[in-house]
């Protein structure tokens, strides 16, 4: 069933997205806390939508397919407004290196798919400790609030940098390990 409760949580995110990418650029004095709350909402119905599909036993193929792309593009979508904004070598490599794990990690969990080894490469307590520091660094930096919410922006983009590396090579080497005993 398409329209479940939790998928329909997940189409709002997709719609958040240009509702969110318009109020970066608003020209109104609050245009950056405008977008960091659109975009914590939005992270907010990640949350929900996960929480109520397994709650109410919702979970469709079609969820588990859009759900994580929602995620992918809002956060990649904030992470590009992050770096222009900042223009700083601080924030364009762990953009950078976010949105590259990003691609790697979905190539091989397409690629562990094809060799019925998908479970492997699941979604593990690293890439939510990662995803939950990842989105709190970016509604700090997105909203410019002060000073200080800036430079506790810019610590948690640096330890949600650190766990992006720690969980894309955790997951790598879960996908050579099964490969291996797959073969064996």
């Amino acid at each position: 069933m398409l329209l479940t409760v939790p998928n329909m949580l997940t189409f709002l995110r997709v719609f958040l997205i240009p509702v969110f990418l318009i109020s970066f650029y608003l020209p109104i004095e609050f245009n950056y806390l405008l977008a960091a709350f659109v975009f914590w909402f939005a992270a907010g119905t990640d949350i929900l939508d996960g929480y109520l599909a397994r709650k109410l036993n919702q979970t469709t193929k079609f969820g588990a397919f859009l759900d994580p792309v929602a995620d992918k593009v809002m956060v990649a979508c904030a992470l590009l407004l992050i770096t222009q904004d900042y223009q700083t070598i601080w924030v364009t490599v762990p953009a950078a290196i976010m949105i590259g794990r990003e691609i790697i990690i979905s190539a091989l969990r397409e690629w562990m798919a094809e060799l019925n080894l998908r479970d492997t490469v699941a979604v593990s307590i690293w890439g939510k400790i990662k995803a939950a520091t990842q989105m709190l660094a970016l509604i700090a930096l997105l909203s410019r609030y002060n000073e200080t919410v800036i430079n506790i922006g810019y610590g948690l983009l640096y330890i949600a940098t650190v766990l992006t590396i720690t969980s894309m090579l955790t997951y790598l080497y879960s996908a050579v390990v099964s490969i291996k005993n797959s073969q064996s």
